[in-house]
C-alpha cells in the first residue's frame, strides 16, 4: 500500500474486511430470526449476552489492533523478522487474555445477568446462552489475532476465507441445534449459543493452522519466546484502545440495563436496530481498517503524506456508500423489525428507533475511519479518549435526562444514540485535524533484523 493508486488499494483491503462484517452480521441477524421464532424472550438472551461478551470483544480488537500497528508499520519499514516477533508475541498475550476473560466470566456469569435488571421471564435462557458464549472465548481470542496479523500485512483475504467458512457452519447448526433434527435434540437458547463456539472452533484451528504453518508468512518457535520490551509495546498500543472499547462496552451494558426498564419490547426492539445499524455500518468497518493498514505501511516507510492521502480517500468512499444505505433504513426501518418480529409493539418501537438514528450513522462511519488513522499510526489515546466519551460523557447522560425528565419514553433511548454519534464524530475530526499523528511507532526501536537465530524465511504472502 506504500504505491500505486491509493483509492484501488483501499478498497482491495476493504471489501474482504466488509464481507467478513457483513456475513458475521448477517449470522447475527438469521440468529435473531430463529431464535424470534421462539418468542421474544429468546430474542433477550443474546442481547443482554451480547453487551457482556463485548467486554471480551474490545479486550481482543484492542490488543489485536496493536498487532496490525506493529506488523504494518515493520512490513512497510521492510523489517520481516521484527514483524514475526510482534505477532508471536501477539498470539501468546492474546491467549493469556482470552483464558483469563473466560475463566472470570464464568465465575460471575449469574451476579452480572442480576445486575443488568434481566427480565424474569429470559433469566433462565440468558444465563444458559451466556455460560455457553464464554466458554467459547478463548478461541474468538484466536482468531482475533490471525486476523489482527494478516491485516497489518494487508492480506485480508485470507480472513475472510476462514469467516465465511465459520459463518456458514454456523448457519448449518443453527436451525439443527435450536429446533433438533433427527437424533439431535432441540436445544433452544443454547443450541444458537452451542453452534457459535463450534463455528469458533473451527475457525481457531484454521487460524492457528495459517499462523504456524502458512506457505507465505508463519510465526516461528522464536517468536513465541517471552520478549518482554515487544510485549510492552504491544500493551502501551493496544491497553488504551482495551480500555476505550472496554469503557464502550461497559456503557452498553449499563444502557441496555436502562433498556430492560422499558420492558422486552424494547428490548427487542433495541437489539434489531442494533444488528442492522452494525451491518449497515459494515462499509465504514471496511474502509476503517483498510485505512488503518495503509496508515501503518506508509508510516512505516517513511511516507506521511501519502498516509494522510488514504484517510482523505477513506472519507469520501464512506460518504458515497452510506448515502442509500441510510436513506432505506430511514424510510423502511418498521418494515426490517417486521421481518424479525411481527409483533406490532416492537415493529412501532422499531421504526421510531430508525427514523431516529439512522443518519446520525454518518458520524459513526466517520468516527470509525478518524479511528482506522489513528490505529495505524499507533496513537491509540484519542480512540480511548472518544470512545469512552460518546457513551459515559454523552449518551448515558442523555438516555438519563430524556427519559426520566421528558415524555419522550423510549424514544429518549433513540434521541440519545443520535446525539452521542454527532457530538463524538465532531470530536474526533477537531482532534485529528489538530494532532500530530503523522509518525510511527518503530520510529525509535533501535532493534535490527540481524539476528542469527532467526532464518530467512519471507514473510511477505
Amino acid at each position: 500500500m506504500t504505491t500505486g493508486p491509493m483509492t484501488r488499494h483501499l478498497l482491495a483491503v476493504a471489501w474482504p474486511v466488509s464481507v467478513s462484517f457483513l456475513v458475521q452480521t448477517l449470522y447475527n441477524l438469521i440468529d435473531a430470526y430463529w431464535l424470534g421464532k421462539l418468542g421474544k424472550t429468546a430474542l433477550v438472551a443474546p442481547t443482554i449476552t451480547m453487551n457482556i461478551v463485548f467486554v471480551g470483544i474490545a479486550l481482543a480488537m484492542g490488543l489485536g489492533q496493536a498487532g496490525t500497528t506493529l506488523v504494518s508499520q515493520y512490513k512497510g519499514a521492510g523489517r520481516p523478522n521484527r514483524m514475526g516477533r510482534a505477532a508471536g508475541q501477539s498470539l501468546l498475550l492474546q491467549l493469556v487474555a482470552g483464558s483469563l476473560f473466560a475463566i472470570l466470566g464464568l465465575i460471575f456469569a449469574e451476579p452480572l445477568l442480576r445486575l443488568l435488571q434481566t427480565p424474569p421471564d429470559a433469566y433462565d435462557q440468558s444465563l444458559v446462552y451466556l455460560r455457553w458464549i464464554l466458554a467459547g472465548i478463548p478461541l474468538m481470542f484466536i482468531f482475533h489475532v490471525y486476523q489482527s496479523i494478516y491485516f497489518g500485512l494487508g492480506d485480508t483475504i485470507s480472513p475472510m476465507r476462514v469467516n465465511v467458512i465459520s459463518v456458514i457452519i454456523n448457519l448449518i447448526l443453527d436451525p439443527i441445534l435450536i429446533f433438533g433434527w433427527g437424533p439431535i435434540p432441540a436445544m433452544g437458547v443454547a443450541g444458537a449459543a452451542a453452534a457459535t463456539v463450534l463455528s469458533r472452533f473451527l475457525a481457531s484451528v484454521l487460524a492457528m493452522r495459517e499462523l504456524l504453518w502458512g506457505k507465505g508468512f508463519r510465526i516461528r518457535l522464536q517468536d513465541l519466546k517471552w520478549d518482554a520490551e515487544m510485549l510492552l509495546k504491544l500493551v502501551r498500543i493496544g491497553l488504551p484502545l482495551s480500555v476505550g472499547q472496554t469503557a464502550t462496552s461497559l456503557g452498553f451494558t449499563l444502557l441496555i440495563g436502562i433498556v430492560n426498564g422499558f420492558g422486552s419490547s424494547v428490548t427487542a426492539a433495541f437489539g434489531i436496530g442494533h444488528r442492522v445499524i452494525m451491518m449497515v455500518s459494515v462499509p465504514a468497518m471496511g474502509l476503517g481498517q483498510a485505512n488503518a493498514t495503509a496508515v501503518g505501511q506508509n508510516l512505516g516507510a517513511g511516507f506521511p503524506d501519502r498516509a494522510a492521502l488514504s484517510v482523505r480517500r477513506s472519507a469520501l468512499l464512506i460518504t458515497a456508500v452510506l448515502a442509500p444505505l441510510t436513506t432505506l433504513t430511514y424510510f423502511y426501518g418498521g418494515s426490517l423489525t417486521h421481518w424479525f418480529i411481527p409483533d406490532p409493539e416492537v415493529v412501532a418501537y422499531g421504526g421510531d428507533l430508525f427514523r431516529i438514528t439512522s443518519f446520525s450513522v454518518f458520524a459513526f462511519s466517520l468516527i470509525l475511519v478518524l479511528f482506522g488513522a489513528f490505529q495505524g499510526a499507533g496513537k491509540t489515546v484519542p480512540v480511548m479518549v472518544i470512545n469512552s466519551g460518546r457513551l459515559w460523557a454523552v449518551r448515558i447522560p442523555a438516555t438519563i435526562l430524556l427519559t426520566r425528565l421528558t415524555d419522550l419514553g423510549p424514544s429518549g433511548l433513540w434521541w440519545a444514540m443520535n446525539l452521542s454519534n454527532l457530538i463524538a464524530g465532531s470530536v474526533a475530526l477537531v482532534w485529528f485535524l489538530k494532532s500530530d499523528w503523522k509518525k510511527s511507532v518503530i520510529a525509535t526501536d533501535e532493534d535490527t533484523d540481524e539476528d542469527p537465530l532467526e532464518s530467512d524465511i519471507s514473510q511477505n504472502p
